[in-house]
């Protein structure tokens, strides 16, 4: 089992940034990729980020690209994403995600790999 705790969400306005962190806890963490989603009201959760065990990979969705930054912090069994130059289209709940057994060592992009999933946090920007 995996448990996971965001943090750092709240109401910026356009152009502004914010940092998101995720706590894990329950698996030795530097054994698994790690991911961060969003969901906005009305739609689906879509994959923002992705970061591999040692965080030497990385993938990001297009639209955020050049934008936002995942990293890890394996001794503090943290993952973090960065987002700059945020934009209103970026609001939603954020979640982080720990991956199945199975997809732990690749850089998983796809919700159904995904098997434990944070509460979520707020992201907010306003125009």
């Amino acid at each position: 089992q995996v448990q996971l705790v965001e943090s750092g969400g709240g109401l910026v306005q356009a152009g502004g940034s914010l940092r998101l962190s995720c706590a894990a806890s329950g698996r030795t963490f530097s054994d698994y990729a790690m991911g961060w989603f969003r969901q906005a009201p009305g739609k689906e959760r879509e994959f923002v980020a992705a970061i591999n065990w040692s965080g030497g990979s990385t993938y990001y969705a297009d639209s955020v690209k050049g934008r936002f930054t995942i990293s890890r912090d394996n001794a503090k069994n943290t993952v973090y994403l960065q987002m700059n130059s945020l934009k209103p289209e970026d609001t939603a709940v954020y979640y982080c995600a720990a991956p199945s057994p199975a997809e732990a060592m690749g850089v998983p992009r796809v919700l159904y790999e995904y098997d434990y999933w944070g509460q979520g946090t707020q992201v907010t920007v306003s125009s």
